[in-house]
């Protein structure tokens, strides 16, 4: 028997697809009418943490941070089964998720760390990426039993806070992506760009396709043959923030961008590759 533990708009998919693939699911939420919803589909809420995961084999957790995370699993404690395995996907810090691992496998239980890359649709229909890492028998016991859950596990090896790691590294991308898009839509609306005529472009144009050819270039390092030199790339930013300014629109990402070029022209790189901005952050 599973039980689930945070039944927010993730927690509550994930639920319902197990409930379709016939497992018996005992479900609690702080806010217990969000629990109760939940009835519909099949699984049973309860009122008290303790009750919920009484009798579990296994217990997933969608929370909000680190403290409700442990908040949570102290309350729960009292009852949890013998052998139980927890699987939280919530994100959290590195060093909470390689705490909780070595706490709780000390207490005679296992936990695994498995954050998502996946939205309330994903979770319903099994797809998307789930991340783990930590001791690989323990991974290769619950593959099978994650994998039903998502389109593709990822296994970020034996260091039990890698996977909290690369959640917070996927997150920060899709953050740039979206101040991005806002930087774009605001030069749009400066230069009296239709939003169609944004839609056209990048239906055409990918430049998301070439993100790990972009990035295999920065970890190359070498920025002595430019395909777009800083200097010139610095020229774009000017024209962009000039063109927002002239129409008073706020620019996110572009100013901080900006000053990061002429910190690498002043130190003589101006010539190099525009990629040079990302030298002092390479990995050993």
């Amino acid at each position: 028997m599973i039980a689930y533990i945070g039944t927010g708009l993730l927690g509550s998919n994930f639920v319902k697809a197990m409930l379709k693939k016939g497992e018996k699911v005992n479900v609690w939420n702080r806010t217990f009418a969000k629990a109760k919803s939940l009835e519909e589909f099949g699984a049973r809420s309860f009122e008290k943490i303790t009750e919920a995961v009484k009798d579990a084999d296994r217990l997933h957790l969608t929370l909000s941070d680190d403290k409700a995370v442990n908040d949570i699993l102290e309350q729960a404690r009292p009852a949890f089964k013998k052998g139980l395995i927890i699987v939280d996907h919530t994100t959290t810090s590195t060093e909470g998720a390689a705490q909780r691992t070595a706490y709780w496998k000390q207490q005679g239980f296992t936990y695994l760390h498995a954050p998502v890359f996946m939205g309330p649709p994903n979770a319903l229909e099994s797809t998307g990426y789930m991340l783990v890492s930590g001791d690989q028998d323990v991974i290769k016991k619950v593959e099978p039993l994650l994998s039903a859950m998502t389109g593709e596990l990822l296994n970020f090896g034996p260091e039990p806070g890698r996977a909290a790691a690369v959640k917070l590294l996927g997150n920060a991308f899709l953050m740039f992506l979206t101040t991005g898009w806002s930087d774009v839509l605001a030069l749009a609306r400066a230069m009296k760009v239709p939003s169609a005529d944004i839609v056209s472009l990048f239906a055409e144009w990918n430049p998301g396709a070439s993100a790990p050819a972009r990035l295999k270039r920065i970890l190359a390092a070498n920025f002595d043959n430019p395909s777009w030199e800083l200097k010139m790339a610095r020229k774009d930013t000017r024209l962009m923030m000039e063109e927002a300014a002239k129409a008073n629109q706020h620019l996110a990402a572009i100013p901080a961008i900006a000053a990061e070029m002429d910190r690498w022209i002043t130190k003589g790189h101006g010539n190099n590759d525009w990629t040079v901005i990302a030298k002092d952050n390479l990995i050993p």
